[in-house]
């Protein structure tokens, strides 16, 4: 790589171009400022899926990349894109004192994602920095990180995620209108089915793991009435394998067994992990 970076064994060779490509650009824009880069997400959990996954990263500094910098940060991502326009590359500006302290501290980070480049404290989370703790991959600095890890703190964020995010997400569903309609396509029931029982898992383990991860362990902890539509949310991950027979020309039945089992996961979750 780039600035001292090695190459990835093992990570496809759409990630190791996109992180060439943005160390290039960072190094012009950002002389000898970014000193560490770290992917997280599919990438860093083996799940990395090609037209599919974004590139999730954590872009390390000795002082912080503040808003003075948006500007300069922006039109770097946006050169990016523009040579690179896939898999888009999305993540955070952080220090080395912050990826080793509380990411609950964090007050300001700079954040790229959706094509914007925001100041955005939220970018900051113990699920990334369980993730280099857990499975880091370096494309610059050591892969020994000193990294904070809390399993505390990271179920604490985990509930919360799931009564903010996820049961809104959910209740948006139930009507078969506007947003309610997005469960009649396949993303949103990847999307869902996968992601709420991925969150169950850290709770459960204090680890993190991948979407498919997610799909394999439900499959192994919710019960055989919830078989069909896991595996067919683990299909639509994998883009492979023929669509059930219950669920091919049946979309209502699978956007209900999807509601369904969305709503098991979390009234388990919060049965068996209730929030502090």
């Amino acid at each position: 790589m780039p600035g001292g970076g090695a190459t990835l064994p093992g990570v496809h060779e759409t990630v190791g171009e996109v992180a060439r490509r943005y160390l290039d650009l960072a190094d012009e824009a950002l002389p000898g400022r970014v000193e560490g880069l770290y992917l997280v997400g599919s990438v860093a959990l083996d799940d990395y899926r090609p037209g599919q996954s974004d590139v999730d990263f954590l872009a390390v500094t000795a002082e912080p990349v503040t808003e003075g910098d948006l500007g300069t940060v922006a039109a770097l991502h946006e050169t990016l894109a523009e040579g690179v326009p896939s898999p888009a590359f999305e993540g955070a500006y952080v220090t080395w004192a912050q990826l080793a302290a509380d990411p609950g501290d964090v007050e300001t980070a700079l954040s790229h994602h959706d094509g914007e480049v925001t100041v955005d404290a939220a970018a900051a989370n113990p699920v990334h920095w369980q993730t280099i703790a857990q499975c880091p991959v370096a494309v610059r600095g050591p892969s020994d990180v000193t990294v904070w890890a809390d399993e505390g703190a990271l179920r604490t964020w985990v509930r919360t995620n799931l009564d903010e995010y996820w049961a809104v997400w959910v209740a948006r569903q139930r009507k078969l209108m506007g947003r309610g309609t997005m469960l009649l396509g396949d993303w949103a029931v990847m999307w869902g089915v996968l992601g709420i029982p991925r969150l169950h898992y850290t709770l459960a383990t204090g680890k993190v793991t991948s979407k498919t991860g997610a799909g394999e362990y439900a499959l192994e902890t919710f019960g055989d009435e919830w078989v069909p539509i896991v595996t067919e949310a683990l299909r639509l991950r994998r883009g492979e394998g023929e669509q059930a027979e219950d669920y091919r020309r049946r979309p209502l039945t699978r956007r209900r067994d999807a509601l369904g089992f969305m709503d098991h996961v979390l009234a388990d979750a919060a049965t068996r992990f209730p929030a502090a």
